[in-house]
């Protein structure tokens, strides 16, 4: 099969496309022929710094396709059934082997880009509004880069919860055109005071909750912009290690929680509310926005443009 694949952490120019062996799966997996590829902020994170555990590599985390083998123990799938699926690497290739619990057969009516993006993105906003957090009519949340994966999802499903959503966007085109999936309030943190100005748009009390999948300076300030009692999700760090100051926490009686969703993707409850959000985004109630494709044969230039600020939605990928 092909695959791009990198033998040494550094930029995206360490990728390269290659033939290599096809996997095989064991008797507890699932073989995918891969349709679209979503490339995740970890799989950056993974190129860029994380140790090989062997060479070459081949990273990635989430995809769709049609599943084209399974292993004598899988029961619960079978060869024909379009799914999509998250792996904790081997998504930026032609094939590969998953586990049959992090697969979710695909309703109709949603395509393989979609549904190779939904996972993650959705899977992280999901459970850091509702299983991580209680947000619901009334609620105020702040979410922190609303034109990544994680940021228009969390936009979504918080409005649709009958929360008002406040984010933060490097430009007025991306704050703009998320109000039509619900945005409220959007601030430019390239020109705009983000802590003043959300203090003002809540009459100085501050967000219920933060949803922040950036990290970097700008968690201290967002801490100082939720409420005394309010939470502060913390799911990322594309932006770097953020320093905060752990007595905003205390003397505002907030709660700073974090969480890796692929250690429960597994779990009843977490397959169960991805499958209903998999038929949402089949029906049209949810939006899976996706700035640009590219074959995988120029990964090296996705995963460039993929770094990029001011893009709006994921980028893909497809064989």
């Amino acid at each position: 099969m092909k695959a791009a694949v990198y033998r040494e952490n550094g930029g995206p120019e360490v990728l390269s496309y290659e033939e290599v062996a096809d996997p095989v799966p064991g008797a507890d997996e699932v073989l995918i022929r891969v349709e679209a590829i979503s490339i995740e902020g970890g799989d950056l994170l993974n190129r860029q710094r994380i140790p090989l555990p062997h060479s070459p590599y081949i990273v990635g985390y989430s995809t769709a396709g049609t599943v084209i083998a399974v292993g004598k123990h899988v029961t619960d799938l079978r060869v024909g059934q379009r799914v999509s699926a998250f792996g904790e690497t081997g998504s930026h290739a032609e094939l590969r082997v998953v586990r049959p619990d992090h697969c979710w057969v695909l309703p109709d009516g949603i395509d393989a880009a979609a549904a190779a993006c939904v996972p993650v993105a959705f899977g992280t906003a999901y459970e850091a509004l509702f299983e991580q957090a209680a947000v619901t009519t009334g609620s105020t949340v702040l979410v922190q880069g609303v034109a990544g994966g994680v940021g228009f999802a969390a936009v979504q499903l918080a409005a649709k919860a009958g929360a008002r959503v406040i984010g933060t966007g490097s430009s007025r085109r991306q704050l703009d055109a998320l109000r039509r999936l619900g945005l409220h309030d959007g601030i430019d943190y390239t020109t705009e005071d983000v802590r003043r100005r959300v203090l003002d748009l809540t009459d100085g009390v501050g967000v219920d909750l933060v949803v922040d999948p950036v990290g970097g300076p700008m968690t201290q300030e967002l801490i100082l912009a939720t409420r005394e009692g309010g939470t502060i999700a913390f799911l990322g760090f594309s932006a770097g290690q953020p320093l905060i100051d752990p007595l905003t926490l205390v003397m505002g009686d907030r709660t700073m929680k974090g969480f890796m969703l692929s250690k429960i993707f597994h779990t009843p409850r977490v397959r169960a509310y991805l499958a209903d959000i998999f038929r949402r985004v089949a029906k049209g109630d949810l939006d899976v926005l996706i700035d640009r494709t590219f074959p995988l044969a120029d990964a090296s230039d996705a995963h460039r443009y993929a770094e990029q600020r001011g893009r709006l939605g994921r980028v893909v990928m497809t064989p």
